[in-house]
């Protein structure tokens, strides 16, 4: 207790993690005078290139040096960084669960859609196949906190995370670099590029490898658990045929044969009355300990989180291929862009689900989706009066899910008769249960937004979106791949709606402005595509709709010294769609639906600045207050209780001092800590599905050159090994929680080379 009180104190003092310093900065020229001033950081929130400091909305970057000194290698690894931004799984390499705010949606089957959008390269990723498969080779990355529906591809109530990669340069450069650390981890990144016909053809290749030994010990198999293995390769090649045509062509493949992820094992069983807690259930006194078991009598009483007793070493196997062509042509005051994008993922991955020797429950996801996309935009060109965007947008997901549980096998021979030779029991739920399904998406948009000065101070923003998503699908529900058709549902349905901003920016002087904004963000509707038992769970859920009011503050202190952004927001929902796993008939099933009504209110406060040209910081903080206003599922009540994934408080910050020696090389080092609130993991805001406050530090030290291309040093991830929950899934009815924990300390050397 002491030490984590310690722990938590010296991030604070130190003003540690939360804004990245810098995103892509400007030149020189445009950073004032003033040798401590931090550059401009440039983004393309809204498709085309500004100030951060410029831009009416909430929004966070991390620059390609950010992602460096963090050690960023997945999309999983930004779970906190960002204010308001929190990242979970329970898969190895896909299924990434994001909020932003307390948005978001936890449900693990593929045919749902996230309520925030991940972006690479303007292309959207729908898949949740693929949501961790682009994140190396990165130029920056923008998070974008609220509705992003007027301009982005797909409409996000939560908001956005754009990844936007290195492209080709018009003359050679290469970088490489490579972390080694405990656990035998390995990450490697290398990427070289330049011209094949000078200003008329470039290219860059670039690809990262990921390895480990893995964090977890399974005492039954006497093998290392939860290894990384993965690879990824893009190549990319930019046209310009003319000096008004640019035209970038992708092409990148991802493949990961690591483990499935490893959870630990928590009965909930009581042997007898004096164990069980007031909800009837093991009282936490009594968690790891022979007191408390599962259905089938087992519990795991060695009490360290990652030392597992597995019948199954599982493999998440996952492959995606995509290519995407993006075309810039300039027509005077006007650009047209097209971007079009295919996207092929394949997923098989084979789980002990129930993380025990014993054959209770074990999961086979095989997965394939495929996506295509189109959208044109016109767009203004320059800085003139009438800034504006319209464009159109299509996609089409194709996803053939044919995934399955099975269940109990271990009480097979107590149903074994000469007409039942495999102890098949499906009243017992003894059996491999699978819902083999075929969702079809075609999703049609049309959208603009238009920014007009009133004045040299006064901007107003107005911006519309109406999108239609036709979906069908084709589900059976089944027992040993086939023998059995339990039901089958084959529907059909649009679901349409509109989504709007409208704002006012008002510029106080040269370096400070207020703005204030409504958006009108709206979630497809859809049908469920998990295992389900009756019609009622598959049939259509409503489309979600969030009233967003923000209200913030941008600007430069101490001569432009320092950045300092407020915001502050009030979320008002309606129909928010909800994933929640119930008791039914002694049963835990899967359902998603709408909860009537819910509100959230909070704000941010990000400082960044450089006090001195080899020292810099940054520090955040994020307030949230969360309810479910009204929402009534399967007989329960969770009116009252708090959202998800939504801690009242996370606090962070990050400082860089880099140590000039006579060699003109330099002592480089940097520390950033992140601190959270407890997290509840459902909606019945139970302690025992939740985690406590937690505490996060890395850091990094050492020696850059005195041009700046080499640097080695030592690094350390969660450097004080703190223990903490990414998310826990309960299996009421068969006695078992599934706790997934963050990585521990992982601390290494580093090298980095740029030519």
């Amino acid at each position: 207790m002491i030490r984590n009180y310690l722990l938590a104190s010296s991030a604070l003092s130190l003003l540690l993690l939360a804004v990245p310093a810098a995103a892509q900065t400007g030149p020189a020229s445009d950073r004032g005078p003033g040798a401590g001033e931090p550059a401009d950081i440039v983004v393309t929130a809204n498709k085309r290139s500004e100030r951060l400091q410029d831009v009416p909305i909430a929004i966070s970057a991390l620059a390609d040096k950010d992602v460096q000194n963090r050690h960023i290698t997945s999309a999983l690894d930004l779970n906190n960084i960002v204010p308001g931004l929190r990242l979970t799984t329970l898969d190895a390499a896909a299924n990434p669960k994001i909020f932003i705010r307390g948005v978001g949606l936890s449900d693990f089957n593929p045919g749902s859609a996230s309520g925030v959008g991940i972006y690479v390269d303007g292309v959207y990723v729908g898949s949740p196949l693929a949501q961790l498969a682009g994140f190396y080779d990165i130029d920056r990355i923008e998070v974008l906190r609220g509705p992003q529906g007027t301009l982005y591809g797909r409409n996000t109530t939560g908001g956005a995370i754009n990844v936007i990669t290195k492209r080709p340069t018009w003359k050679y450069t290469g970088d490489a670099s490579v972390d080694y650390g405990e656990y035998s981890s390995v990450t490697l990144n290398a990427g070289v590029g330049g011209p094949i016909i000078a200003d008329k053809l470039a290219f860059r290749v670039s690809g990262q490898r990921v390895s480990s030994d893995g964090f977890a010990d399974n005492r039954l198999t006497r093998r290392e658990a939860g290894a990384a293995d993965r690879w990824a390769v893009r190549g990319q090649l930019l046209f310009t045929p003319a000096s008004n045509v640019e035209i970038l062509a992708q092409a990148s493949f991802f493949r990961n044969r690591g483990d499935a992820i490893q959870v630990k094992h928590r009965s909930l069983f009581p042997t007898a009355p004096q164990f069980a807690g007031s909800d009837g259930l093991c009282a936490p006194a009594y968690y790891n300990s022979s007191s408390c078991t599962d259905l089938l009598g087992y519990s795991d009483t060695d009490p360290r989180p990652r030392s597992l007793e597995d019948n199954v070493d599982g493999k998440d196997k996952v492959d995606v291929t995509t290519a995407n062509l993006s075309a810039t042509i300039e027509m005077g005051a006007v650009d047209l862009i097209a971007i079009t994008a295919y996207q092929n993922a394949w997923r098989d991955d084979r789980e002990n689900t129930d993380a025990s020797p014993l054959q209770m429950i074990e999961g086979h996801f095989h997965t394939k989706q495929r996506q295509f996309s189109q959208e044109l935009r016109l767009q203004s060109h320059g800085q003139t009066r009438l800034r504006w965007v319209a464009g159109a947008y299509y996609m089409h997901d194709h996803l053939n899910d044919d995934s399955s549980f099975d269940t109990l096998r271990d009480l097979r021979p107590m149903f074994i008769t000469d007409n039942n030779p495999t102890g098949l029991s499906i009243e017992n739920s003894v059996g491999v249960f699978g819902w083999p399904n075929i969702q079809k998406v075609d999703s049609y948009a049309v959208f603009g937004q238009a920014d007009y000065d009133v004045s040299d101070r006064l901007t107003l923003t107005g911006g519309l979106r109406w999108s239609a998503d036709r979906k069908s699908l084709n589900y059976s529900s089944q027992v040993d791949n086939g023998l059995a058709v339990l039901l089958h549902f084959n529907g059909r349905k649009t679901f349409s709606d509109w989504s709007g901003r409208a704002g006012i920016n008002y510029r106080l002087g040269t370096d400070a402005r207020i703005y204030a904004t409504y958006n009108r963000g709206y979630k497809s509707g859809g049908f469920f595509g998990g295992l389900a038992s009756s019609i009622a769970q598959i049939e259509p859920y409503d489309n979600e709709i969030l009233n967003a009011y923000e209200v913030g503050l941008k600007t430069n202190l101490f001569g432009r010294k320092i950045r300092a952004n407020l915001s502050a927001f009030y979320y008002d929902y309606q129909n928010q769609q909800v994933f929640s796993q119930v008791l039914r008939n002694g049963l835990t099933m899967q359902i998603l639906d709408n909860a009537a009504s819910s509100r959230s209110y909070g704000g941010e406060a990000e400082l960044a600045g450089e006090i001195s040209r080899n020292l810099s910081f940054s520090f955040s903080v994020a307030y949230l207050d969360s309810k479910i206003l009204k929402y009534v599922s399967d007989g329960q009540d969770f009116s009252g209780n708090v959202l998800q994934n939504s801690p009242k408080w996370s606090i962070g910050g990050s400082i860089s001092y880099n140590m000039p020696l006579a060699d003109g090389s330099a002592i480089v080092s940097s520390i950033d800590a992140n601190w959270r609130s407890r997290v509840f993991f459902d909606n019945t805001q139970r302690n025992r599905l939740s985690d406590g406050p937690a505490t996060v530090v890395n850091g990094q030290i050492g020696w850059r050159s005195s041009n700046s291309k080499i640097e080695m040093g030592v690094f350390a991830k969660n450097l004080f090994n703190k223990t903490y929950l990414l998310y826990i899934s309960p299996i009421d009815s068969l006695g078992v929680d599934e706790l997934s924990y963050a990585p521990p300390r992982v601390a290494g050397v580093y090298a980095r080379i740029n030519f």
